[in-house]
């Protein structure tokens, strides 16, 4: 009861005052209220036009300022349209044109003021504005603490630093360190990227934002990120994001343990168990490592990579020490080459915009699995445009029992299925029949075709040189055939060696089967490499 008492005493005093300024004087004097603690002392400039003390019950008199009202604690200057202060509960409330400004950097304003004088507490309402110099806080209510220079709001806010915008349910507005910590709703507006969070740490110094829980950002180029944990620096052009962000741009989702990204290089780094997918050209990339290279559109794996080349029934995985793959047309351009029409007649060939205008490379340690062939070697080179893997420096190939090298190996695909494969100098076949016998066949060249996958005839040509072992319909050996010819004609049913023939200038032995040992019967250079074979595509997987 007695409070209601008071407010109608003050609000009355108030309206009896506020008819008075037209026949106000101007105060010659500076006056000051406090409590015992002088580092509280509010004291009242010169310059009001209106001043006096009301009694509202024994114990309590306040005063009533108006016009031109300017107050000062410390640091910190007050001013308003007009003001009561309370020297019992320590608080004066003031009125219009509500202006704090703060050790000369911080300056609040709003249509309401409620100030503790003894706890240096404002409440603000109404129109509420929060500026540092380098960002502009609005909101309808706020509580600004003048001994720490923070700034807190609850029902809605709003802070614009240079272009960019940011609101939120609630913030807490660090003005000395210019942090601005936003909560419940937060959206960011940048000329460069959007930004959709919980929770936000952001800087109107420098501009910084940091991620503190799930966030959504979106850039300019239309790339997502999805991230729990980071920083975005627009001034650097850097970010960085942790706890296996995601990253959607196009056909492309990528994420690692640890992502780096640079605007200015258009580099993107992806740190622990990366993942690259591009649905577009149905591959996925699995490494510790993935540098991603926006500008020249080329990705770089490392540590342990693997690729998987996605298809319906028998994706192709290739592992290597490091791949690499970029657009075929930026590989032509950048060859050194005395034939400059057939360097621009390369570049012509490709659709510059079509998905077969790439290439991509591995190097060392290479190994390629799928169901129906497996192969291995140091160096390899894909074309997306002839669908081609040009297998170099030992290269080693597999089907079913059959095992094909050479010093080069081309294998063409064909909806991602082998349908040719030529192999260039000491070009050797083996198949396997039992444990140490093998049907050999050795040349200077080998042209093997496929159907569905599967081997299903082997040519060779120059010096071939053939051990066969003669089976009955029994499969029991009945001998060994020991030829050479021009060219010898290998075929295969469901993948096991069929028949032999040879053409032109043959010259053979066919040896009785006692009369030799199987591990006797084996062409110069043989060598049966199984070892060296990726047995599943989960090998490819073990570090």
């Amino acid at each position: 009861m007695r409070t209601k008492i008071y407010l109608i005493l003050f609000y009355i005093s108030w309206l009896f005052l506020s008819l008075q300024i037209a026949n106000s004087q101007e105060l010659p004097t500076t006056k000051s209220f406090s409590p015992a603690d002088t580092s509280t002392n509010v004291e009242i400039l010169s310059g009001v036009k209106k001043l006096e003390y009301r009694k509202i019950d024994s114990i309590t008199e306040v005063q009533i300022l108006v016009g031109n009202v300017r107050l000062k604690q410390g640091n910190s200057f007050f001013s308003c349209d007009s003001c009561v202060i309370n020297k019992r509960l320590n608080l004066f409330e003031a009125w219009g044109s509500v202006h704090i400004i703060d050790s000369d950097t911080i300056n609040v304003y709003s249509d309401f003021l409620r100030y503790l004088t003894d706890k240096k507490i404002a409440y603000l309402t109404k129109n509420v504005k929060l500026t540092d110099g380098k960002g502009t806080l609005t909101t309808q209510n706020m509580e600004y603490d003048v001994n720490t220079k923070v700034g807190i709001y609850k029902k809605g806010g709003k802070v614009v630093s240079k272009k960019t915008v940011l609101t939120s349910d609630e913030g807490i507005y660090y003005a000395d360190l210019k942090d601005v910590y936003f909560r419940k709703n937060v959206f960011l507006k940048d000329p460069s990227y959007t930004l959709k969070s919980d929770s936000l740490l952001y800087n109107t110094r420098t501009e910084i934002s940091r991620f503190i829980s799930e966030t959504i950002i979106k850039d300019s180029s239309n790339r997502t990120v999805h991230t729990k944990d980071g920083f975005y620096n627009p001034k650097m052009g850097k970010a960085e994001f942790n706890q296996r962000p995601l990253i959607i741009d196009g056909s492309i989702r990528a994420t690692g343990n640890k992502v780096i990204s640079d605007d200015s290089s258009g580099i993107t780094q992806f740190y622990g168990n990366a993942i690259f997918v591009d649905t577009a050209e149905s591959r996925t990339v699995i490494a510790g490592e993935v540098f991603i290279n926006k500008k020249t559109e080329s990705f770089l794996a490392s540590k342990n990579p693997l690729m998987i080349l996605k298809q319906e029934n028998d994706s192709i995985f290739v592992a290597a020490d490091t791949l690499f793959s970029s657009k075929l047309s930026a590989l032509y351009l950048s060859k050194d080459t005395i034939n400059k029409k057939e360097q621009r007649k390369k570049i012509n060939d490709v659709n510059k915009t079509d998905s077969t205008n790439r290439y991509f490379e591995a190097y060392r340690n290479v190994r390629i699995f799928n169901d129906s062939l497996q192969a291995v070697c140091d160096s390899l080179f894909y074309s997306y445009q002839d669908s081609t893997f040009r297998l170099f420096k030992n290269p080693v190939v597999w089907a079913k029992e059959n095992q094909i090298f050479g010093d080069t190996i081309l294998l063409f695909t064909k909806n991602n299925k082998a349908e040719k494969m030529d192999v260039f100098k000491n070009s050797f076949i083996i198949s396997r029949v039992q444990a140490e016998i093998y049907n050999q066949i050795k040349s200077v060249r080998l042209n093997a075709f496929f159907k569905n996958g599967t081997i299903d005839s082997v040519r060779a040509r120059g010096l071939a040189n053939c051990i066969y072992f003669i089976q009955d319909q029994d499969s029991a050996f009945t001998g060994i055939n020991q030829s050479a010819a021009d060219i010898i004609d290998i075929f295969f049913r469901e993948g096991e060696l069929n028949r032999i023939v040879f053409r032109s200038e043959v010259q053979g032995t066919i040896w009785p089967i006692q009369q030799k040992k199987p591990e006797e019967m084996r062409l110069p250079n043989f060598k049966w490499m199984e070892n060296r074979r990726p047995k599943t595509k989960y090998e490819l997987f073990e570090q």
